[in-house]
Protein backbone atom coordinates (compact mmCIF):
# COMPACT_ATOMS: atom_id res chain seq x y z
CA UNK A 1 0.00 0.00 0.00
CA UNK A 2 1.08 3.35 -0.73
CA UNK A 3 0.65 6.32 2.20
CA UNK A 4 -2.20 8.93 2.37
CA UNK A 5 -1.45 12.71 2.98
CA UNK A 6 -4.26 13.48 5.06
CA UNK A 7 -4.13 17.10 3.77
CA UNK A 8 -5.75 16.09 0.29
CA UNK A 9 -8.84 14.86 2.08
CA UNK A 10 -11.82 17.07 4.22
CA UNK A 11 -12.29 15.93 7.87
CA UNK A 12 -15.74 15.16 8.52
CA UNK A 13 -17.50 17.99 9.84
CA UNK A 14 -19.64 17.91 13.16
CA UNK A 15 -22.88 17.18 11.33
CA UNK A 16 -21.66 13.79 10.06
CA UNK A 17 -21.36 12.87 13.69
CA UNK A 18 -24.31 14.55 15.22
CA UNK A 19 -26.84 12.11 13.92
CA UNK A 20 -27.71 8.26 15.17
CA UNK A 21 -24.61 6.13 16.44
CA UNK A 22 -25.69 3.04 14.76
CA UNK A 23 -25.61 5.07 11.50
CA UNK A 24 -22.44 6.89 12.09
CA UNK A 25 -20.48 3.62 13.52
CA UNK A 26 -21.82 2.35 9.83
CA UNK A 27 -20.43 5.00 7.73
CA UNK A 28 -17.17 5.47 9.79
CA UNK A 29 -16.16 2.62 8.05
CA UNK A 30 -13.87 3.51 5.43
CA UNK A 31 -12.75 6.52 6.77
CA UNK A 32 -9.22 7.67 7.86
CA UNK A 33 -8.26 8.14 11.06
CA UNK A 34 -4.85 10.26 11.52
CA UNK A 35 -2.73 11.21 14.66
CA UNK A 36 -0.15 13.92 14.08
CA UNK A 37 2.96 13.25 16.51
CA UNK A 38 6.52 14.96 16.32
CA UNK A 39 5.79 15.90 12.71
CA UNK A 40 5.02 12.52 11.63
CA UNK A 41 1.35 11.24 10.24
CA UNK A 42 0.20 8.49 11.33
CA UNK A 43 -3.31 7.29 9.65
CA UNK A 44 -5.47 4.45 8.79
CA UNK A 45 -8.46 3.16 7.26
CA UNK A 46 -11.09 2.38 10.06
CA UNK A 47 -12.58 -1.42 9.56
CA UNK A 48 -14.27 -1.90 12.19
CA UNK A 49 -16.80 -0.20 14.95
CA UNK A 50 -19.13 -0.26 17.38
CA UNK A 51 -22.62 1.64 18.12
CA UNK A 52 -23.20 2.52 22.31
CA UNK A 53 -25.97 4.54 23.21
CA UNK A 54 -27.52 5.87 26.61
CA UNK A 55 -30.25 4.89 28.60
CA UNK A 56 -31.50 1.93 27.11
CA UNK A 57 -28.29 0.62 26.46
CA UNK A 58 -26.92 -1.17 29.11
CA UNK A 59 -23.57 -1.84 27.69
CA UNK A 60 -22.98 1.81 27.74
CA UNK A 61 -21.07 4.09 29.97
CA UNK A 62 -24.41 6.77 29.42
CA UNK A 63 -26.93 4.10 30.75
CA UNK A 64 -26.76 5.28 34.33
CA UNK A 65 -26.55 8.88 33.20
CA UNK A 66 -24.51 11.66 33.63
CA UNK A 67 -21.58 10.42 35.84
CA UNK A 68 -18.51 11.96 35.62
CA UNK A 69 -17.10 9.35 33.11
CA UNK A 70 -19.92 9.49 30.73
CA UNK A 71 -20.39 12.99 30.61
CA UNK A 72 -18.95 13.40 27.37
CA UNK A 73 -20.79 11.46 25.62
CA UNK A 74 -23.98 13.86 26.13
CA UNK A 75 -22.38 16.51 24.77
CA UNK A 76 -21.64 17.82 21.36
CA UNK A 77 -20.91 15.70 18.53
CA UNK A 78 -17.76 15.08 16.97
CA UNK A 79 -15.35 14.93 20.24
CA UNK A 80 -13.27 11.75 21.33
CA UNK A 81 -13.79 10.24 24.48
CA UNK A 82 -11.16 8.30 25.12
CA UNK A 83 -11.37 6.14 28.81
CA UNK A 84 -8.83 3.39 30.40
CA UNK A 85 -10.02 -0.49 30.02
CA UNK A 86 -9.48 -3.11 32.16
CA UNK A 87 -6.51 -1.15 33.38
CA UNK A 88 -4.17 -2.07 30.52
CA UNK A 89 -5.72 -0.62 27.62
CA UNK A 90 -7.16 3.06 26.33
CA UNK A 91 -9.63 2.90 24.05
CA UNK A 92 -10.63 5.80 21.09
CA UNK A 93 -14.85 6.56 21.00
CA UNK A 94 -16.24 9.44 18.61
CA UNK A 95 -19.03 11.02 20.54
CA UNK A 96 -22.38 11.02 18.36
CA UNK A 97 -25.87 12.24 18.45
CA UNK A 98 -27.62 16.11 18.93
CA UNK A 99 -26.29 17.33 22.52
CA UNK A 100 -28.31 16.08 25.06
CA UNK A 101 -28.75 12.69 23.62
CA UNK A 102 -25.66 10.24 24.63
CA UNK A 103 -24.42 8.33 22.27
CA UNK A 104 -20.43 7.07 21.02
CA UNK A 105 -18.77 4.99 18.52
CA UNK A 106 -15.68 2.59 19.54
CA UNK A 107 -13.13 2.69 17.03
CA UNK A 108 -12.42 -0.71 17.24
CA UNK A 109 -9.56 -1.50 14.64
CA UNK A 110 -8.22 0.39 11.55
CA UNK A 111 -5.83 -1.06 8.82
CA UNK A 112 -2.65 0.91 9.17
CA UNK A 113 -1.46 3.33 6.19
CA UNK A 114 0.83 5.81 6.88
CA UNK A 115 3.88 5.84 9.78
CA UNK A 116 3.57 1.94 10.10
CA UNK A 117 7.41 2.37 11.06
CA UNK A 118 6.43 3.79 14.12
CA UNK A 119 3.84 1.90 14.72
CA UNK A 120 5.56 -1.52 14.61
CA UNK A 121 8.11 -0.30 17.34
CA UNK A 122 5.18 0.59 19.27
CA UNK A 123 3.71 -2.68 18.95
CA UNK A 124 6.62 -4.97 18.33
CA UNK A 125 5.16 -6.19 15.55
CA UNK A 126 5.63 -5.68 11.76
CA UNK A 127 2.50 -7.23 10.38
CA UNK A 128 0.84 -4.88 9.14
CA UNK A 129 -2.71 -7.42 9.89
CA UNK A 130 -1.85 -6.79 13.49
CA UNK A 131 -0.67 -3.47 13.95
CA UNK A 132 -4.19 -1.71 14.90
CA UNK A 133 -6.53 -5.11 14.58
CA UNK A 134 -7.97 -4.10 18.17
CA UNK A 135 -9.22 -1.35 19.84
CA UNK A 136 -6.30 -1.17 22.59
CA UNK A 137 -3.94 -2.55 19.79
CA UNK A 138 -5.43 0.90 17.67
CA UNK A 139 -4.45 3.14 20.66
CA UNK A 140 -1.05 1.54 21.18
CA UNK A 141 0.00 1.99 17.84
CA UNK A 142 -1.27 5.63 16.75
CA UNK A 143 -0.04 6.97 20.34
CA UNK A 144 -3.54 7.66 21.63
CA UNK A 145 -4.11 8.00 25.27
CA UNK A 146 -5.95 9.84 27.77
CA UNK A 147 -4.71 13.23 26.51
CA UNK A 148 -6.29 13.34 23.49
CA UNK A 149 -9.81 12.82 25.82
CA UNK A 150 -11.92 15.81 24.70
CA UNK A 151 -10.46 16.43 21.30
CA UNK A 152 -12.62 18.08 18.71
CA UNK A 153 -12.45 14.98 15.88
CA UNK A 154 -13.24 17.72 13.18
CA UNK A 155 -10.82 19.87 14.12
CA UNK A 156 -12.59 23.10 14.99
CA UNK A 157 -11.52 26.42 14.66
CA UNK A 158 -8.24 24.96 15.96
CA UNK A 159 -5.57 23.75 13.22
CA UNK A 160 -3.21 22.41 15.80
CA UNK A 161 -5.73 19.90 16.52
CA UNK A 162 -3.60 16.50 15.70
CA UNK A 163 -6.75 14.01 16.31
CA UNK A 164 -9.15 13.81 13.23
CA UNK A 165 -11.11 11.62 10.98
CA UNK A 166 -11.06 11.75 7.06
CA UNK A 167 -13.58 11.05 4.39
CA UNK A 168 -11.32 9.25 1.44
CA UNK A 169 -14.51 9.77 -0.40
CA UNK A 170 -14.90 6.24 -1.09
CA UNK A 171 -18.43 5.21 -1.49
CA UNK A 172 -18.34 1.63 0.12
CA UNK A 173 -21.24 -1.12 -1.14
CA UNK A 174 -23.14 -1.90 2.33
CA UNK A 175 -22.36 -5.57 0.87
CA UNK A 176 -18.84 -4.54 2.25
CA UNK A 177 -20.25 -3.80 5.30
CA UNK A 178 -20.92 -6.84 8.54
CA UNK A 179 -23.24 -6.25 11.11
CA UNK A 180 -22.93 -8.00 13.93
CA UNK A 181 -23.71 -8.55 17.76
CA UNK A 182 -21.14 -6.21 19.77
CA UNK A 183 -18.22 -8.33 21.21
CA UNK A 184 -15.73 -8.81 24.23
CA UNK A 185 -18.78 -7.28 26.58
CA UNK A 186 -21.21 -9.10 29.00
CA UNK A 187 -24.38 -6.66 28.50
CA UNK A 188 -26.71 -6.64 25.82
CA UNK A 189 -23.98 -8.24 23.98
CA UNK A 190 -26.92 -9.40 21.67
CA UNK A 191 -27.45 -5.73 19.89
CA UNK A 192 -26.34 -5.45 16.06
CA UNK A 193 -24.81 -2.77 16.68
CA UNK A 194 -20.91 -3.86 15.42
CA UNK A 195 -19.80 -3.10 11.78
CA UNK A 196 -16.74 -4.60 9.98
CA UNK A 197 -15.12 -4.09 6.56
CA UNK A 198 -15.71 -7.28 4.95
CA UNK A 199 -12.70 -6.90 2.89
CA UNK A 200 -9.56 -4.65 3.09
CA UNK A 201 -8.31 -5.96 -0.50
CA UNK A 202 -10.65 -3.40 -1.85
CA UNK A 203 -8.56 -0.38 -0.98
CA UNK A 204 -5.58 -0.69 -3.51
CA UNK A 205 -3.44 2.74 -2.85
Amino acid sequence: MMSIDSNDYKILDRGFYSRDTAIVAKELIGKLLVKKIQGQQLNGIITETEAYYGKNDPASHAFRGRTPRAEIMFGSAGFAYVYFCYGMYYMLNAVTEREGIPGAVLIRAVLPISGTDTMAMRRNTRDIKKLANGPGKLTIAFCIDFSDNGKDLTGGCNNSVDLTIHDLDINLDSRNILQTPRIGITNAKEKQLRFVLKDIGIFNF
